[in-house]
């Protein structure tokens, strides 16, 4: 449904722009950049423009150079990406458009090894500290007082753990759930933080941490090797000789074995797709929302008031609808993750 409204959306302010000539396209440019630089990755934290003065937050550039040398510096070195530094530069267009590229001596662009703390990674560094931070002091307390009814943070987390361990890993997966819980609750709460912070829109929160692929790609790649440690023989025999199918299905005309050894992949790859497309999808509707508002500031105040009320109104409700979504896919996430496990472990 959101993207349908995100479709409908671009499309509506794209028509409109279009019949405004010349200084509604100039407003079409900002627009975009304003969309696309939300939920793209980067390398400073944008807060906001004074004027033609950028105010943003530098992070630490970390790459290495096709010579072997690495080099160390803050992105405010490329001063917004308008300059390049020791050689280096942020593409603005190609293959490389949004990253660092080296200028060789031939002209030529080459993409070097790059470990830089960039938006996404800056925010997962500061949600495993702040977890980390918060399950340490609630454990400590724990340990002080094993006997003593919880309060603050614990009252708070306790319900939460019951239920990722009561109600997803012991139901989904039963006799030996207990190796399981650690990685569960870890995704859960991880998936989560991350969800509820991209929804802050001021520093150092606000990135598009899980609507990001190659985020959620990982997180499903932990997936899919502890679904793979997990399996048995029994897994095994299942895939290459799926009990109560005709032979025929399985030999000479090896049907089923294909598509079981398809379906260990397709697990994984719809939790990448599932997460990201309903995390970016929402932070889409939102700011393409909040752009019209800019869009229409031509068009006189009493257009532009009404459809600033209108889309602040619709913001807070997607916003609101985003707070429930983040739990939906951090649960859904940490649900299908048992059940993939429970199926690789049991007959």
């Amino acid at each position: 449904m959101k993207n349908i409204v995100t479709i409908l959306l671009l499309l509506f302010s794209n028509l409109t722009l279009e019949a405004q000539k010349d200084e509604l396209d100039n407003s079409a440019f900002h627009i975009k950049d304003f969309i696309f630089g939300h939920i793209a990755n980067d390398y400073e934290f944008h807060i906001t423009d004074i004027g033609k003065r950028q105010i943003s937050v530098p992070l630490p550039v970390i790459v290495r150079s096709r010579d072997g040398g690495w080099f160390v510096f803050m992105s405010s070195k490329f001063h917004h990406k308008h300059e390049s530094y020791k050689g280096f530069h942020i593409a603005e267009e190609g293959k490389y458009s949004g990253q660092i590229v080296e200028t060789l001596t031939d002209g030529s662009e080459y993409r070097p090894v790059d470990l830089s703390i960039t938006k996404n990674v800056f925010t997962i560094l500061l949600t495993v500290t702040i977890l980390s931070i918060i399950f340490i002091s609630v454990r400590r307390r724990y340990t002080r007082e094993p006997l003593r009814t919880p309060r603050g943070l614990q009252a708070l987390l306790e319900p939460v753990i019951l239920f990722v361990t009561d109600d997803i890993a012991k139901a989904a997966i039963g006799k030996g759930y207990e190796k399981y819980i650690n990685f569960l609750l870890t995704m859960f709460f991880l998936i989560l933080t991350l969800n509820l912070t991209g929804l802050i829109p001021i520093f150092p929160f606000g990135a598009n941490v899980t609507g990001n692929i190659n985020v959620t790609a990982a997180l499903a790649l932990c997936t899919f090797v502890i679904t793979m440690i997990s399996t048995t023989k029994e897994y095994w025999i299942h895939k290459f000789w799926t009990p109560g199918v005709p032979v025929l299905l399985k030999a000479p005309f090896p049907l089923m074995p294909l598509v079981e050894i398809i379906s260990i992949f397709t697990g994984p790859i719809a939790l990448v797709i599932r997460l990201f497309a309903n995390i970016l999808s929402g932070h889409m509707v939102v700011t393409v929302l909040i752009g019209l508002i800019f869009v229409f500031s031509s068009l006189g105040p009493l257009i532009d008031g009404g459809i600033s009320v209108i889309a602040i109104v619709f913001s807070i409700f997607m916003m609101a609808l985003d707070v429930l979504v983040s739990f939906i896919q951090a649960y859904v996430f940490t649900l299908l993750s048992a059940l993939y496990f429970a199926s690789a472990k049991h007959p």
